[in-house]
């Protein structure tokens, strides 16, 4: 599966499929970049899989030590409150 971040793909994104989208582990350019298009409104998908050609939402960040965990929501599963 590759992650695709406005007009970028990136490949080596260890993706793992959640109820309503998936969690990325992402370190360095990658995650510069998901932050900056989320803030910017950028589109990011996912290419393979079963949410193929779905606009996905940053809706958690979560950091330990070196490791940063996104969490990726397809734009039609929020919660409302």
């Amino acid at each position: 599966m590759h992650l695709i971040i406005a007009t970028e793909s990136f490949s080596d994104v260890p993706l793992r499929r959640i109820p309503g989208g998936y969690e990325a582990v992402l370190a360095g350019e990658t995650l510069k970049r998901l932050i900056d298009a989320s803030f910017q409104g950028a589109s990011i998908e996912v290419l393979g899989g079963d949410l193929n050609a779905h606009g996905f939402d940053v809706t958690d960040i979560r950091m330990r030590g070196a490791t940063t965990t996104v969490t990726l929501m397809s734009s039609g599963a929020k919660a409302l409150h």
